[in-house]
């Protein structure tokens, strides 16, 4: 095991005190992880490695299979093998280019089904867990049509818009991905067992969590990042204006993917966040050629960006603030670079608070400004 690439690198995201971001500048750093995991203690040290991440790298270089870390990574070994999941890893020459270039890729992927699907052109579909009929009569049709017209459908096995854009790919014939927020042992949520089923039979289920780890409510914004990361561009059937696809449709504007919205009724209230989407420059979609159209100037065109950052979101209009409402211009100007709580910015702006909260979202969807503790901010 201990020569195993694929066990150095599962053993990479067991170190412990080591979290995603660390890993990253370790990797910057030192991009032949065999040379990392050879290190001396008082190197590692010097590097600024904690004790118990010190103690796990020379367990490991012990080949110590007492030390947790290290029972860690043959449990995950153990567990993929029973459960048929394959391995990817960041070197892997089958991990997907287009999500190699995101910011915070995944180093490890866990996956059931044809890895080869990878490569394909992929459209996200994406909405509500509590879907109108219309709105899964939607994901279904155009899941259905994008797979006739060459285009992937990727989502996240979600009841509700996912589900149906799922079912709808499969049901005409045509494989599907589903990114999941949890070890690939069991499906989530067990009301789409049998839909995940099919997709792991005719398609392919992802996630970066090894088998045996829950569902957990921080998995899900992070499990986004991964459907937008592999997706040329996100459709948006239906969301409130807190629906977890807006984090999706922010992580897909900050990656430079298209992002596209379809509307519905004003007095729906899983139409406004499309609603809001298409006021800050998401194309609204009618039918299918509206989204090929888009797509059509740089259609199968390779992705170009940096390995340690995003690509750069596509302008939205000239300037800054182009195409923002007086409200929003208001809210942002009223910003700096430090933490504002909402108490403060109601008294400055004037707003009520809902009226508030919807320009902060709308200005932390267009990229201008992010929470933190303590409040909101510019985004330097």
């Amino acid at each position: 095991m201990f020569s195993s690439a694929t066990a150095q690198w599962l053993f990479l995201t067991c170190l412990p005190d080591v979290g995603r971001a660390r890993r990253r500048e370790l990797l910057t750093e030192f991009p032949d992880l065999p040379r990392l995991l050879s290190m001396n203690a008082a190197t590692l040290r010097a590097m600024g490695m904690t004790a118990d991440a010190t103690a796990a790298i020379q367990a490991w270089q012990k080949q110590d299979d007492a030390h947790p870390a290290v029972r860690e990574v043959r449990a995950i070994r153990d567990n993929c093998c029973k459960h048929g999941i394959g391995i990817l890893t960041w070197p892997d020459s089958h991990y997907p280019e287009q999500l190699r270039h995101i910011h915070d890729a995944p180093l490890v992927l866990y996956t059931l089904g044809d890895t080869g699907l990878m490569a394909r052109d992929q459209i996200g579909i994406i909405g509500s867990r509590k879907a109108t009929p219309a709105g899964l009569d939607h994901a279904r049709r155009f899941a259905a049509e994008l797979s006739s017209r060459e285009l992937l459908v990727t989502s996240g096995l979600a009841l509700g818009v996912d589900g149906a854009a799922h079912a709808g790919a499969l049901d005409t014939g045509f494989p599907t991905i589903a990114v999941v927020g949890r070890g690939l042992d069991r499906i989530y949520p067990h009301q789409h067992r049998r839909l995940g089923e099919r997709v792991i039979q005719h398609g392919l289920m992802i996630s970066e969590y090894p088998p045996g780890t829950p569902a957990r409510a921080a998995h899900f914004p992070q499990r986004n990042r991964i459907i937008s990361g592999l997706c040329r561009g996100v459709l948006v059937v239906e969301a409130g204006l807190r629906s977890g696809s807006l984090i999706t449709a922010r992580m897909a504007l900050e990656q430079g993917r298209e992002v596209f919205a379809i509307p519905g009724s004003v007095h729906s209230p899983v139409a406004r966040g499309c609603h809001h989407l298409i006021k800050q420059g998401a194309r609204l979609v009618e039918t299918v050629d509206d989204i090929l159209e888009e797509l059509g100037a740089w259609w199968s065109a390779p992705l170009k960006a940096s390995p340690d950052s995003a690509p750069e979101p596509k302008p939205q209009g000239k300037g800054l603030l182009a195409g923002l409402d007086s409200r929003e211009i208001a809210v942002f100007e009223a910003l700096g670079y430090d933490p504002q709580s909402t108490d403060a910015l109601s008294s400055a702006t004037g707003l009520p608070a809902d009226q508030l909260m919807q320009s902060l979202l709308l200005l932390e969807l267009q990229g201008l400004i992010s929470s933190a503790p303590g409040g909101y901010q510019k985004v330097a």
